[in-house]
């Protein structure tokens, strides 16, 4: 393994943790948002999803294909609000119920987000083990080297 493609590994799982840390921040507010049915922008706070994208770097210098591209990574791309409908609950008496009793809730499913959580916590992990097992291949490399 050369020294670029040691490097490139640390950087694509370096990008994909930075990715994974914004993504579970995002799901934590949504969560934390769940029941808020007043906020700045006016009526019930709307889930917001993050969007990635992929990160490409040029290949390697010996490759001999000019121009040629290989995956570099993942990057936040955006961060957006749904546009799905919010939820409508039965509070009668609440001080944003309708006429008839209704509230506009956030449009947040706090099970749905746990499963997220989940998920970008799992894949956090995966990309810290990919990061502690190149390091232990690079260390027990260059433990043979100085032998």
């Amino acid at each position: 393994m050369g020294m670029d493609n040691m490097f490139s590994v640390f950087d694509i799982s370096g990008s994909g943790l930075s990715a994974e840390r914004v993504r579970m921040n995002v799901i934590a507010n949504n969560i934390a948002n769940a029941n808020a049915t007043d906020t700045p922008e006016g009526g019930p706070y709307r889930k917001e999803q993050v969007e990635f994208s992929s990160l490409l770097s040029k290949t390697m210098k010996n490759s001999g294909i000019k121009g040629a591209e290989r995956l570099g990574g993942v990057k936040v791309q955006q961060i957006v609000k749904s546009t799905e409908p919010f939820n409508k609950v039965y509070i009668p008496g609440h001080p944003k119920a309708d006429a008839k009793g209704f509230v506009n809730m956030p449009n947040v499913s706090v099970m749905m987000e746990m499963v997220d959580l989940v998920t970008a916590s799992r894949a956090y992990e995966a990309n810290l083990a990919v990061i502690n097992s190149s390091k232990d291949m690079n260390n027990k490399a260059l433990s043979i080297i100085g032998k």
